[in-house]
C-alpha cells in the first residue's frame, strides 16, 4: 500500500501535461474545450484523493511501513539525495485533506470561470500547484519538500497574475514573489546546515539525530526551517504579502491563501517538532511571532472595509495562533487546528462573492469599549503599521539607487571604455580615402566611357553601380566617423532607454534576490 504515495502527486502532474499539450498543440483551445479541460482535472484531483484516502486508511490499519524509496537522484561523495516518500502520520493526514479541497474548488472553478479567457491556463496552474504542494507534503526528504515548496510559490505568482493586463496584479505578483524568496533562500540555507551537521538530509534522519547535535546546530537548523515557514506562511514581517495577493481569482485565494499553501509554513515546524524540541530559541521565536502576529493581524483587521480583506487578515491571525501553539509545545493542538482552519477558510473564500448579498442588513458588530477611542491606533490600523512603507524604505530603495548608480557608471564609464578612440577612428578613415583614389576607378573620366551603360540594361547597372559606390563610399570608407557613427549612436541611445527600462527596482530586485539565492 506504501506505493500509491507515488500516485498521489503524480496524477495532478500528468493532468497539468496534458492539459499543457492540449494548449500548445491548439487541441484545448477557446469555450468548446472547456469541459476536456474541467474533466481532465476535476477527475485526476478526485482520484488522488481516493488514493490519500486508501493510504490513509492503510496507516490506521498498521499496513504502511512508513516510507517509499524509489532509487537515487543525485550522489556525490557523502551527499545523497534520494526520491523518497512519506506514507504515514501527519503528512498522510493532509494529503487526504489537501486533495479532498483541491477536488471541490477545482468544481467550483468549473462554473465560477466558465468564459473566462484564461479558463484553460487557470486550470493548467492549478493543477501544477496540486502536484507540488502534494509533492511537498509528502516528500522524504528536504530536497523534494523544496522542489514541492517552489512549484507552490511559482504558481501562486502566476494566479495572482491572471489579469496580467492590469498593472497593479503585475506589481503584487512581483512583491509577493519577491518577498517569498527571502523564505526560500533560508530554507536552503537550512538544508545546507543539516547536511553539514548531520550529513543527511532525509526528514527522517533528522528527526532521530536531534539529541545528537548541540544547542547552537539545532538552534541553527531549527531557525533557518523558522523563517521560511514564517515567509510562506504570512507571519510577521512578512505579513503584508498576503493582502497583496487578493488579485488574483476567488477560487486561486481559496486554494493558495485560505485552504491551502498558506499552512504550509506550519505543516513544515510540525514536521520538525523534534527537532525544534531541542531548540529552544527556536521555539521561543515560533512563540513570539505568532503572538505578535496574530494581535497585528486583530488590531488591523478591525478597520478592513472589504470581505477579503477581512479573511486575509483573520487567516493570518489564526496561523499566529498555530505558530505560538507549537512555540509552547502544544503541536497537536496546532495539528488540529491546521486542518479544522483549512476546511472552514476554503468556505469562507469560496462563499465570499455572495456573502454581502446574505448579510445585507446586518447590523456592523461595534469594536469594544476599551480602543474605540484610541485614535492613534484607529490611524495605525488603517495604514498596517506601516510595514509596506518600512520594506520600501529599508529594501527596495537602496537598492534602487545601487541601480541608478550602476547605470550611471554603465553610461559614463563602461560605454567609453568599450568604444573605439576618436584618433584611431580618423586615422582608418584617411587610410580608406587613399586606397579608394589609388585602386578605385574614375568614374568622371572621359576615357572610361565603358562604364557607362546604353540601353534599359545598362542604365540599370549603372544606377546600381553608383548607389553600391555611395552606400560604399558613405558607409564604408567615410562613414566610420560620419554617417555610421550618427547612426550608431541613434541606435545606441534607443539601447540605452530598452536597458532603463529593464532595470526598473522589480527587476534589480528580483536579479539579485536569484544571485542571493544561487550565493546560497
Amino acid at each position: 500500500m506504501d506505493a500509491l504515495v507515488i500516485l498521489i502527486p503524480l496524477l495532478p502532474f500528468t493532468a497539468t501535461i496534458l492539459i499543457g499539450v492540449g494548449i500548445l498543440t491548439g487541441v484545448i483551445h477557446g469555450e468548446a474545450s472547456e469541459n476536456k479541460t474541467s474533466i481532465i482535472a476535476t477527475w485526476t484531483m478526485s482520484m488522488s484523493f481516493l488514493l490519500a484516502l486508501t493510504l490513509l486508511i492503510a496507516n490506521l490499519l498498521k499496513i504502511n511501513t512508513g516510507s517509499v524509496l524509489l532509487g537515487n537522484w543525485l550522489s556525490s561523495d557523502t551527499l545523497n539525495i534520494q526520491v523518497n516518500f512519506i506514507s504515514t502520520g501527519f503528512s498522510v493526514v493532509l494529503a487526504v485533506l489537501f486533495t479532498f479541497l483541491l477536488t471541490l474548488i477545482m468544481r467550483f472553478s468549473v462554473n465560477y470561470m466558465h468564459r473566462e479567457i484564461g479558463f484553460h491556463r487557470f486550470f493548467f496552474i492549478l493543477c501544477l500547484f496540486a502536484s507540488g504542494i502534494l509533492l511537498l507534503v509528502l516528500s522524504g526528504n528536504a530536497v523534494g519538500t523544496f522542489f514541492g515548496w517552489e512549484i507552490a510559490g511559482l504558481c501562486s505568482y502566476l494566479l495572482i497574475a491572471y489579469a496580467y493586463h492590469r498593472p497593479i496584479a503585475v506589481i503584487n505578483a512581483t512583491r509577493v514573489f519577491i518577498t517569498n524568496r527571502i523564505g526560500d533562500a533560508l530554507f536552503i540555507l537550512g538544508i545546507a546546515l543539516t547536511y553539514l551537521w548531520t550529513e543527511s538530509i532525509n526528514w527522517t534522519d533528522l528527526n532521530a539525530m536531534p539529541s545528537q547535535l548541540d544547542k547552537g546546530e539545532a538552534n541553527g537548523i531549527a531557525m533557518c526551517f523558522a523563517i521560511a515557514a514564517f515567509a510562506k506562511s504570512a507571519q510577521l514581517p512578512f505579513t503584508p504579502w498576503l493582502a497583496r495577493a487578493m488579485e488574483g481569482p476567488t477560487p486561486s485565494s481559496a486554494v493558495f491563501y485560505g485552504a491551502v499553501m498558506i499552512h504550509a509554513g506550519v505543516y513544515l515546524v510540525c514536521l520538525l517538532e523534534p527537532l525544534f524540541e531541542q531548540a529552544p530559541f527556536a521555539m521561543a521565536l515560533l512563540a513570539i511571532v505568532g503572538g505578535l502576529t496574530a494581535a497585528y493581524s486583530f488590531i488591523v483587521g478591525l478597520t478592513q472595509t472589504d470581505i477579503k480583506s477581512s479573511l486575509v487578515f483573520a487567516t493570518s491571525g489564526q496561523l499566529g495562533l498555530m505558530f505560538m501553539a507549537c512555540g509552547l509545545g502544544f503541536w497537536q493542538l496546532a495539528s488540529w487546528h491546521l486542518c479544522a482552519h483549512a476546511i472552514v477558510r476554503c468556505y469562507l473564500f469560496l462563499t465570499a462573492p455572495s456573502l454581502m448579498h446574505n448579510i445585507s442588513g446586518n447590523p456592523i458588530k461595534p469594536v469594544m469599549p476599551i480602543i474605540s477611542g484610541l485614535r492613534w491606533a484607529y490611524i495605525a490600523s488603517l495604514q498596517r503599521f506601516w510595514l509596506d512603507q518600512i520594506s520600501d524604505w529599508t529594501l527596495v530603495r537602496p537598492i534602487n539607487r545601487l541601480a541608478h548608480d550602476l547605470s550611471y557608471f554603465d553610461d559614463h564609464v563602461i560605454d567609453h571604455i568599450m568604444g573605439t578612440p576618436a584618433p584611431a577612428i580618423l586615422t582608418i578613415s584617411s587610410i580608406a580615402e587613399l586606397e579608394e583614389k589609388l585602386l578605385g576607378p574614375e568614374l568622371d573620366n572621359d576615357l572610361d566611357s565603358f562604364v557607362h551603360g546604353r540601353g534599359l540594361a545598362g542604365k540599370l547597372t549603372a544606377w546600381f553601380a553608383s548607389v553600391t559606390h555611395w552606400f560604399e563610399d558613405r558607409f564604408v570608407l567615410r562613414g566610420v566617423n560620419k554617417d555610421a557613427i550618427m547612426y550608431g549612436r541613434k541606435l545606441g541611445h534607443a539601447a540605452n532607454k530598452f536597458e532603463r527600462l529593464i532595470l526598473r527596482p522589480r527587476y534589480i530586485v528580483l536579479f539579485v534576490l536569484i544571485i542571493f539565492l544561487i550565493v546560497f
